[in-house]
């Protein structure tokens, strides 16, 4: 395992980011198990895919600042390498989601800038008080992305199986991505914490819906 300095880190969440800022997707980013083919949608099954792929891809912004800011601020190299590949599984999703907004016809979250620049505040914060704070944060941020996505799929027309299997590929990878972090040395975070986390959510969640 490699052993990051903090030079090394810093240029390392650089180029992340300028991937993830105005490296394109590439022309089919899609698994191959996310349908190419899908029937007409009707307008308001348009819309409402167009406006909950702004939310997750919003979201995909905000993960990527957040597990940025965690390794940048990651004591052990161990962790550092775990949010390094976890932040490279969710720019597979930044590209799932903005290639899927642009089939719908949507457009990004006017706020965009805003939810990088807190999550990675957050995320970078967090590190500081430690790997096991670090790791759990990850893990409950994970579970209630879960959470959110399943809302999403409860709520998505039938009609649209496209965006309904990225969502379900989307689901697997962060329930993967919560136990790995808890196998890690995640720690419960305390029930306040998780509430404001929530509540954090929920302000982007339906703010992104609309803007």
């Amino acid at each position: 395992m490699r052993n990051f300095s903090a030079i090394d880190r810093v240029i390392d969440q650089i180029d992340q980011t300028l991937k993830a800022a105005f490296v394109p997707p590439p022309r089919d980013p899609f698994p191959e198990t996310i349908p190419r083919e899908e029937g007409a949608l009707s307008p308001a099954d348009r819309d409402l895919g167009a406006r909950l792929m702004r939310v997750n891809h919003a979201g995909e912004v905000a993960a990527q600042a957040l597990y940025q800011g965690h390794a940048l601020c990651a004591a052990h190299s161990g962790v550092y390498e775990a949010m390094r590949d976890a932040g490279r599984d969710e720019l597979s999703h930044l590209h799932w989601t903005s290639a899927r907004l642009k089939e719908l016809n949507g457009h990004r979250s006017l706020l965009t800038p805003i939810w990088y620049l807190g999550s990675f505040a957050i995320g970078a914060s967090t590190a500081l008080l430690g790997d096991a704070m670090s790791l759990g944060f990850v893990a409950e941020t994970e579970r209630q992305v879960v959470t959110h996505l399943e809302g999403h799929l409860a709520r998505l027309s039938k009609t649209d199986q496209k965006t309904r299997v990225i969502l379900e590929h989307m689901v697997a990878d962060e329930a993967r991505h919560a136990t790995r972090a808890l196998e890690a040395g995640g720690r419960s975070l305390p029930l306040p914490m998780r509430w404001a986390m929530r509540l954090a959510s929920q302000v982007m969640t339906r703010t992104a819906f609309w803007l």
